[in-house]
């Protein structure tokens, strides 16, 4: 009776150990902190590529995973993208960018 409660407690504490590390945030997934400084950095480009009056910025989406921007939507010509990709460039946390749009 004495190894079978033992063995009982072993197991659960095994099970509540796995459930615990399966809450840790995952290469593919961040943190809170991490999901705020991605939103900042999002507005941010967003303002930016805004204030751009060459720019139809309402045409192009903007989102951000640890500190990397992936442009994407359409654009008039490739001047366009250029241009939007060097504002965004320009935006503090910006590691990386990747541009996604289309030519219309």
């Amino acid at each position: 009776m004495k190894l079978f409660k033992t063995l009982s407690a072993l197991c659960i504490a095994a099970v509540m150990a796995l459930a615990v590390s399966a809450c840790a945030p995952t290469a593919k997934t961040e943190g809170t902190g991490g999901y705020v400084d991605d939103t900042v950095i999002t507005t941010k480009v967003k303002t930016a590529l805004l204030g751009e009056k060459n720019l139809k910025s309402t045409q192009i989406s903007v989102e951000t995973f640890k500190g990397r921007v992936q442009l994407s939507g359409f654009v008039s010509s490739s001047q366009e993208a250029d241009r939007a990709v060097q504002i965004t460039r320009t935006v503090p946390g910006v590691k990386s960018v990747a541009n996604d749009m289309r030519i219309r």
